[in-house]
């Protein structure tokens, strides 16, 4: 069984996950943790290359919602077996942006396929592992995607509607009301330093 901690961040585009992970991974390496970062879909380069697929806007052909889903599966097949479970099995503090939340959210209630479907991947890829703390970064969607575009070029996912991260927004608020002793939510429209105090105090008590 893994030895090491795993922690995922979790929350719409311009909810400040990146942020926040450098401040979690600072905060971590002071306490003496072996600390790795890792992000889904990507973390290998196999996936990484998933990854480019699966964001870069695609001018040729329109992405099935099915191969979507697919797609981000695969990624993470290869992410679990050559990164993922080693860096646990090592005693590592991984801290990885998105993961299986993030299918639910974006590909059950942002694309509208059947949760039983992602469930049945689930159970066949990832198997009984879980993160020990998710990190939800909650933020209206219409200030998040504020944020994005000012950051510079849009991927995929960015060019969506509002009403697309509503529903996400609203699937990751609902898991997280079903498994209050994994998931963390916090205000991601407060002040960077609350932001921060929150993190702080609740990776203390982990």
């Amino acid at each position: 069984m893994p030895s090491g901690k795993f922690i995922t961040i979790e929350g719409i585009e311009g909810a400040g996950k990146s942020t926040a992970i450098k401040y979690i991974e600072a905060y971590l390496l002071s306490q003496g943790k072996k600390v790795l970062l890792t992000r889904e879909p990507g973390g290998t380069p196999v996936a990484e290359e998933i990854r480019q697929l699966v964001l870069s806007p695609n001018t040729k052909e329109v992405i099935d919602s099915k191969a979507e889903l697919l797609l981000m599966f695969a990624g993470r097949a290869q992410h679990l077996a050559r990164l993922i479970l080693p860096a646990l099995s090592a005693g590592n503090w991984l801290v990885c942006d998105r993961f299986v939340d993030a299918t639910y959210a974006y590909q059950c209630a942002g694309r509208g396929l059947a949760e039983k479907w992602v469930a049945l991947l689930e159970e066949f890829v990832v198997g009984s592992l879980r993160p020990d703390l998710t990190l939800l970064l909650d933020l209206d969607p219409a200030l998040g995607l504020a944020r994005s575009r000012r950051r510079g070029p849009q991927d995929r996912f960015e060019k969506e509607k509002v009403a697309f991260f509503e529903k996400v927004r609203q699937s990751y608020l609902e898991r997280a009301q079903r498994e209050p002793n994994r998931f963390c939510v916090i205000d991601a429209s407060q002040s960077l330093l609350t932001v921060q105090d929150d993190l702080r105090r609740i990776l203390e008590k982990l």
